[in-house]
């Protein structure tokens, strides 16, 4: 885990919102899985589109912040066809937690 990432990642208001948002997409965005394939799961995960909507941000730019908090570890993902899914990476989360709790 880079801390060092993982804070750059999240310095930026949009960012931080969209790792909130993903933290319940149920309540926070519209419903997903439009394009995931009957019998397939990526659970709470959220179409790069649905995020571009909400914050009226382009894909081009969504796709790039959404690029850096996986990078980070924040953040994993899924390709279904032409559409990519992402979702929180609840344990480099909870160790992000840890590090900050017994570190800082």
């Amino acid at each position: 885990m880079n801390e060092l990432e993982i804070f750059k990642a999240l310095s930026n208001p949009i960012r931080l919102n969209i790792i909130k948002w993903l933290k319940e997409p149920q309540n926070n965005l519209p419903p997903q899985g439009l394009h995931v394939p009957e019998g397939d799961r990526f659970d709470r995960s959220v179409c790069v589109g649905s995020i571009c909507e909400k914050t009226q941000i382009s894909q081009s730019t969504i796709s790039h912040y959404l690029d850096m908090m996986q990078r980070a570890g924040l953040l994993e993902s899924r390709r279904f066809g032409k559409w990519t899914y992402y979702r929180r990476n609840e344990r480099n989360i909870s160790r992000l937690s840890e590090f900050i709790r017994n570190s800082l």
